[in-house]
């Protein structure tokens, strides 16, 4: 099943600094779900300065429950990065 995920991080003065502390550990963590084809595309939310904010991901998995288990030991939810989370079931096209 594919979703959606938009993600905010907090917006107060160490917002920035708390993702890019863990950045590099988000992507490791990433990087095996895209090689197996459950991470499908992503990137980083902007602002009007071109400052990281947030993050959009479109992933695959098996089910609500696995999505959910693997995004709550993503290094941006266990180090407080994200702090606002959406999840939509979605059907990209041509995929």
């Amino acid at each position: 099943m594919q979703f959606m995920i938009t993600a905010y991080d907090g917006t107060d003065v160490e917002a920035l600094n708390r993702r890019l502390l863990v950045r590099e550990a988000h992507l490791a963590n990433v990087t095996p779900l895209q090689k197996s084809g459950q991470f499908i595309a992503g990137g980083a939310i902007l602002d009007d300065d071109g400052k990281m904010i947030g993050s959009t991901l479109y992933m695959d998995f098996e089910s609500r429950e696995k999505l959910d288990e693997w995004l709550s030991n993503d290094p941006y939810v266990v180090n407080d990065v994200w702090r606002d989370i959406k999840v939509d079931p979605i059907k990209l096209a041509l995929r």
